[in-house]
């Protein structure tokens, strides 16, 4: 088992400068994919659309992000992080751009089809997002100090929301609503430069010495990138990545079950609007909610659990459960506003773990992009059950049943972690090599 390296602080200082920029690239990312959340409510009242007719664009969206994702995360792995992640914000930059550029021009005419495609390609360019992040960073952090690096992925995620959410709600309160696609696209373009120059996909090219990561792939340091085939053969052989990806499946349903119905449903049943201090502590809560939980989840994860995941995870999906019952429940604008980024806290805690953290341990260095698509991908085909199948029983049921349609989620990813509770990379890893080991040893 390799030791955790005693990084120097100019090594500490150049993987700041790295996983930094990524890190608001991948909020920026979050700005121009979650913008469609907080212009739904706006969208549904001025093209006279109903929650299913909104939630077909979603639908549209989620779909396309979760195949692009699957298929994206082989092509990172051979292409690396850096191009990834600046192919995919040139992308997402252009389309956020044409979006915004239609609806300043007065576009009504076919608007569900229209929106639907443009923010599926949107969605696909997005996708390179999760998975250039988790590439880069596997070569730079040791599996061991992954949980506090989870926390950190959770916390790129959480400042993707405070811009998508906290500040696309004042761009819509103070702007022509078309804005809130227009900025992200100069914004993540912002980023593509700046990443340009400074990320680095491993520690040897920005002049230092690669090091034995500890993962599951830390063995084959040197190799060249592995085929598709041999990729898809090592991730679904494995039974705890599966598991993963089921759990994610549960995630995906239960964020996005949030996140893409709760401003809606803070106007219709709080009268809570854009640009209010209510509809600002919901917002920004989602940000505070989604650092806490990915910081928390990381320390009690390295800490207490010694880089276990799952217990962790479970203890977080419990939590879910209580904070949906009781958004569901109550009757306060304060507390309803309150509990948004308290449910974040549980959700972003589970998603960082398991997305950002566990597909570098159990992908490894080689697999990292592989395992992170198909975790995300997983994800995003849960998501978009949220869109159009959500909004279907939304506009049939009311707001009454709404936290009750996620909160089964919940209960079964908690579940599913505790047939993975003593898991790790590294046990993994050895059972492996025990697994394949001669029964008898050459004399010799």
């Amino acid at each position: 088992m390799s030791e955790v390296p005693n990084h120097p602080a100019e090594y500490r200082r150049r993987r700041f400068m790295n996983w930094f920029p990524l890190g608001l690239t991948y909020a920026t990312f979050y700005m121009g994919r979650y913008n469609l959340n907080v212009a739904s409510k706006s969208m549904m009242d001025m093209f006279n659309m109903s929650k299913a007719e909104f939630g077909v664009i979603a639908t549209a969206g989620f779909w396309t992000y979760a195949l692009s994702v699957m298929f994206n995360g082989p092509l990172a792995d051979r292409i690396g992080g850096k191009k990834a992640i600046l192919f995919g914000a040139l992308g997402a930059s252009l389309l956020n751009l044409v979006i915004g550029l239609l609806f300043l021009n007065g576009w009504q005419t076919k608007l569900i089809v229209g929106m639907s495609l443009l923010y599926a390609v949107n969605q696909y360019f997005q996708s390179f997002g999760a998975l250039s992040v988790v590439k880069v960073n596997a070569p730079w952090f040791h599996v061991k100090e992954r949980g506090v690096f989870g926390g950190i992925f959770g916390i790129m995620i959480s400042g993707g929301y405070f811009l998508a959410m906290t500040v696309g709600g004042w761009i819509m309160s103070c702007m022509p609503w078309y804005m809130v696609f227009l900025i992200p696209s100069a914004a993540i373009f912002v980023m593509f430069l700046v990443d340009l120059f400074l990320v680095k996909d491993t520690p040897a090219e920005a002049g230092f010495q690669n090091f034995n990561t500890g993962d599951a792939t830390s063995h084959e340091t040197g190799q060249p990138p592995l085929k598709f085939g041999e990729l898809m053969k090592r991730v679904f052989s494995n039974k705890v990545i599966v598991t993963l990806a089921v759990s994610e499946f549960c995630t995906g349903f239960v964020r996005q079950g949030l996140l893409l119905w709760f401003v809606p449903f803070l106007v219709e049943v709080h009268h809570i609007q854009h640009g209010t201090t209510l509809f600002s502590i919901a917002s920004a809560g989602i940000t505070v909610g989604g650092i806490v939980g990915g910081i928390l989840c990381g320390i009690i994860s390295d800490k207490i659990f010694h880089s276990r995941r799952p217990p962790v995870a479970f203890i977080f999906y419990l939590g879910q459960i209580v904070a949906l019952f009781w958004l569901g429940r109550t009757g306060s604008p304060l507390v309803a506003s309150f509990l948004i980024g308290f449910a974040c806290m549980w959700i972003f805690g589970v998603h960082g773990m398991l997305t950002g953290t566990a597909s570098m341990d159990f992908g490894g260095t080689r697999a990292a992009s592989t395992v992170a698509g198909l975790l995300d991908g997983v994800q995003y085909l849960a998501s978009g059950l949220t869109g159009f199948f959500m909004g279907h029983f939304l506009d049939k049921w009311g707001w009454g049943s709404w936290t009750y349609m996620i909160m089964p989620f919940s209960l079964i990813g908690a579940l599913l972690m505790i047939r993975l509770w003593n898991e790790t990379p590294l046990n993994r890893k050895q059972g492996q090599e025990e697994e394949h080991r001669p029964l008898v040893e050459d004399e010799a």
